[in-house]
Parts: structure tokens; sequence; C-alpha cells
């Protein structure tokens, strides 16, 4: 039953981290069109909470090296959300995690289902 456990978060990280990302690289393109979108950092916190509340799950229960990917980059995207909240600043951290994140998450999910 752990297995099922673990993998339901892995599949939540995974579709979680693959829309946030996908969110992060085409809204810019969907600025640039006169359709009065504009940014909401909240979008990306609420991604960031999703990712975090799924990491937490994960990582007592995995090996040392996704717990390292998970942690640094749900840390590098913890960063850079906070800055956009706070000192408005966008920084570039945000790509980096999400690919970390999903790659972190399919590495577990890969070793769990052997």
């Amino acid at each position: 039953m752990k297995k099922v456990s673990t993998s339901l978060y892995d599949i939540l990280g995974i579709s979680s981290a693959t829309i946030c990302l996908v969110h992060c690289l085409v809204f810019p393109l969907l600025t640039i069109l006169p359709l009065g979108l504009s940014h909401n950092p909240f979008v990306d916190l609420t991604f960031a909470t999703i990712g975090l509340f799924a990491i937490l799950k994960i990582i007592k229960k995995s090996s040392l090296l996704v717990a390292s990917i998970l942690i640094i980059s749900m840390s590098l995207i913890w960063i850079s959300v906070w800055s956009e909240l706070f000192l408005d600043i966008h920084l570039n951290l945000i790509f980096i995690g999400g690919i970390g994140m999903i790659i972190g998450h399919f590495l577990n999910y890969k070793s769990h289902k052997k």
C-alpha cells in the first residue's frame, strides 16, 4: 500500500511541476499578445505549495539522490517565488527548479516501480 501512495505523490509532483514549467514558459509569450493578461505571482505560489506538499511526503522514503534533487529544486522554486512576491524581481531559478522537480519525481517513480 505504501508504494501506491508514494506513486500517487510522484504523479502529483510530476504533473504539477510540468504544468508549472509550461505555465512559466508559455505565459510570457501570451503577455505579448493584446489580451490584457498580466503575471500573477500567486499562481506560482500555488504550484510551489502543491510541489512542497508532494515532496514532503516523498523525501522520507526516497533515496539520498532523489531527496537531494527534490530539496534543491524546491529551494530554487521558493527563492524565485518569494523574490517575485516581496522584491518584485523575476529570477529564472524557477525554470531550473521545475526541471529538477520533474527529474526528481520521475527518478523516484521509476525506483518504486522496480
